[in-house]
């Protein structure tokens, strides 16, 4: 978990690929992280898929219910909500046969990060997503 290798390739080149990200948690208001964070990647040529149920759209994307309602299978899960909801993600997850979990800065759930990494998903966890893409980018 969180190795610079994980990172580098987890966050792949959107130049010449299309990295697809559903957003669990991506709020409408523009001063939350979950926002400006996603706002970035999308600027920086990632596709953004919000997972937000109480929202119907947002940065210009359909928001989905959950990661079950995503018209594709995305690439990396990023998530921006309470560690306490981290083990249904996981759940979800590994019923879908998704590969990259995503937890951001501040959100630590060690034992559903073992049950992601013992069903085959690769983690990232208490790390900025835009941080490490300045990181390993510019």
């Amino acid at each position: 978990m969180n190795e610079p290798e994980l990172i580098r390739d987890m966050l792949g080149d959107p130049e010449t690929e299309k990295i697809t990200i559903a957003v669990v948690g991506l709020s409408e208001d523009p001063s939350k992280p979950s926002h400006y964070v996603s706002e970035y990647m999308q600027q920086r040529g990632y596709q953004i898929f919000p997972v937000n149920p109480a929202i119907a759209s947002v940065l210009g994307e359909t928001s989905y219910p959950s990661l079950t309602g995503l018209p594709v299978k995305p690439d990396i899960v990023n998530v921006f909500r309470l560690p306490s909801f981290i083990p249904a993600i996981v759940e979800e997850m590994l019923t879908l046969g998704l590969k990259d979990l995503w937890i951001q800065q501040g959100i630590v759930n060690r034992e559903a990060a073992a049950r992601a990494e013992a069903g085959g998903i690769r983690v990232v966890m208490d790390r900025c997503i835009m941080t490490e893409h300045r990181r390993n980018r510019i």
